[in-house]
């Protein structure tokens, strides 16, 4: 008998957590202009260097973006580790389901293909924290 992951369960707990600690470390670099300027680089020279394709230079809108988008989930992240609970883990669930829908249109369009990289963990994660919630084969049966 294969034992389904609940929401409640501490198991899920610790993905909502390692979801936490992977967007820290891999967010945290996006919170400063001058992090940003950095990280970029990195991921344009990985790009080169795997031939992926390289980041488009940098602007200022681009780096304001960066640093919103990395500020938020950088406090995100600390309250999921902090304080991670199940409803947490489905937040970020839809939330991470809808950052992989933008970052495939985003490569549909032509960009880096070094965003694979994040599209595979985002959806990873995602599946990860949004299917023990859906409702099990016995609640679907009793509600019909």
């Amino acid at each position: 008998m294969i034992h389904r992951l609940t929401p409640s369960r501490p198991a899920y707990l610790h993905v909502v957590r390692a979801s936490a600690w992977y967007d820290l470390v891999v967010t945290a670099g996006f919170v400063t202009p001058w992090t940003y300027a950095l990280v970029h680089g990195a991921l344009s020279s990985l790009g080169a260097t795997l031939g992926l394709g390289v980041l488009p230079s940098l602007d200022p809108l681009q780096i304001l973006y960066a640093n919103l988008m990395g500020s938020v989930v950088v406090v995100w992240a600390v309250l999921r580790i902090v304080r991670p609970l199940p409803v947490h883990g489905l937040f970020d669930g839809v939330a991470r389901t809808l950052f992989a829908i933008w970052q495939a249109y985003a490569l549909s369009q032509g960009v880096t293909r070094v965003l694979w990289l994040f599209l595979v963990v985002e959806a990873t994660f995602g599946v990860l924290q949004l299917a023990p919630w859906r409702p099990s084969r016995a609640a679907k049966s009793v509600a019909a």
